[in-house]
């Protein structure tokens, strides 16, 4: 057994140097696809590692991918999200048309370029952020995720529905900017405009959100319209794409809701899967919607039990170590969320025995680093006393501090099952790692 992911005989600047190009690849169709590698042994469902291609390079599976929502991970620079190890980072479509526009950016060359990000990039739809920012969402959202649903509270579910009703119709989603108040409108065909305009290497299709709160019948209906969205994306991405001719491909991934329910998972997946409009069909898919974080492995086995094999599964939003092994046992190959980012601000910090707030008071006089061996830029040039000192004096290099590190734990512990994988030792590695993480006894 081993719990060495953490560490890194490398210097973080070496290997960031061995990575950096030079210049970016020129781009060509053929820079698209996946690769599957080794496979987990029987038992383990339908885990594997893989390569994705795309035209700013190659993507080893499975990956944790930084979230940078405004083409920004929040308080790094780009050329620290490479040196602590990411292939690819995330941003948003919904935050970037609002600003600084989709336009502008697509004037500075795309997303990579804009940030200077040489590597490959990400952006989702805006849909997410669409219901739950634009369109009052969050309320729905909040009591989904403190247990609530349909079938338990029939009164809250009517409520949801009403709540989407009043911004969704077949064409589209009305929303106001949660900066100034102004009404838009996202429709399938827009999304795809702001996302090829942004020019990132993998864009998802634009999907309605729903929630646990949303009854059968709504997940139902919704699931309708998402798919009707999904084949007007394909239209669109394949007209932009012949329209701007001479650009990068931009690879568009379908994303697959219904919620809890097997039957809906399944046939959507299958509908997703064989959907083509003249030669253009999906180049991967983005597992989305509603999950129960205790049917999480069963929900994405669901869908990977009926998608094709040679094209990549992104689970969309999670960044737990318990949800990265039971997704990736049943297929998952890539994942994001904000939330390493998002805890780093408030000074929490990931280490292999749990988490740690690092204001506490018993960190004053500790000069050790925040993980022992770690080979994070933080750990190898500070202490605990240090980073908490910056806390308690609100200086802004307390989070760029704690971010670099709980970035690199995420990363680097993906990374490590994907080398498990690969070496046969997924099993030990597993255990131990969870093992302790989730063990109370050894947290700092």
């Amino acid at each position: 057994m081993r719990a060495d992911w953490i560490a890194d005989d490398e210097t973080p600047t070496d290997r960031a140097a061995a990575r950096r190009p030079g210049v970016r690849p020129r781009a060509s169709e053929l820079d698209r696809g996946f690769d599957v590698g080794t496979r987990l042994e029987a038992g383990h469902g339908l885990g594997r590692t893989g390569v994705i291609h795309t035209a700013h390079g190659d993507i080893a599976t499975p990956a944790f991918i930084p979230v940078g929502t405004k083409a920004n991970v929040k308080g790094l620079t780009p050329e620290m999200v490479e040196v602590l190890g990411a292939q690819a980072v995330l941003a948003n479509a919904y935050h970037l048309y609002l600003q600084p526009g989709a336009e502008l950016i697509d004037e500075a060359g795309g997303l990579g370029c804009f940030m200077n990000w040489g590597g490959p990039t990400y952006t989702d739809s805006g849909g997410f952020q669409v219901l739950s920012l634009g369109a009052g969402f969050k309320k729905v959202l909040s009591e989904e995720f403190s247990g609530a649903r349909a079938d338990e509270d029939p009164v809250r579910g009517r409520q949801a529905i009403k709540a989407s009703r009043a911004v969704v119709d077949e064409d589209g989603v009305v929303f106001q900017s949660h900066l100034d108040g102004s009404r838009h409108r996202f429709t399938p065909e827009v999304s795809m405009g702001i996302q090829h305009h942004l020019g990132s290497d993998i864009m998802f299709a634009f999907d309605e959100l729903t929630s646990l709160l949303h009854p059968r019948e709504y997940q139902v209906e919704s699931l309708a319209r998402t798919e009707a969205w999904a084949r007007r994306c394909l239209v669109e991405h394949r007209r932009l794409t012949l329209a701007r001719n001479g650009k990068p491909y931009q690879q568009l991934w379908g994303v697959l809701q219904g919620a809890q329910y097997e039957d809906l998972r399944r046939s959507t997946s299958r509908a997703l899967a064989a959907m083509d409009t003249d030669g253009q069909s999906f180049d991967g898919f983005g597992i989305g919607g509603a999950l129960e974080k205790e049917n999480l492995g069963t929900i994405v086995s669901w869908v990977c039990q009926e998608l094709p094999e040679d094209r990549p599964r992104h689970l969309l939003g999670i960044s737990e170590p318990d949800d990265f092994f039971r997704a990736i046992e049943a297929g998952a190959d890539t994942f994001d969320c904000v939330n390493p980012s998002r805890v780093a601000r408030n000074a929490a910090i990931y280490t292999p025995d749990g988490r740690f707030n690092v204001t506490n008071a018993r960190f004053t006089h500790d000069f050790t680093p925040l993980v022992e061996n770690c080979g994070c830029y933080t750990c190898t040039h500070y202490t605990r006393a240090y980073v908490r000192h910056l806390f308690k004096a609100k200086e802004i290099l307390a989070s760029t501090l704690a971010t670099i590190h709980n970035e690199w734990f995420t990363v680097h512990l993906v990374d490590g099952i994907r080398t498990s994988i690969e070496d046969g030792s997924y099993e030990p590695f597993r255990d131990e790692v969870l093992g302790r993480y989730y063990s109370a006894a050894t947290r700092p």
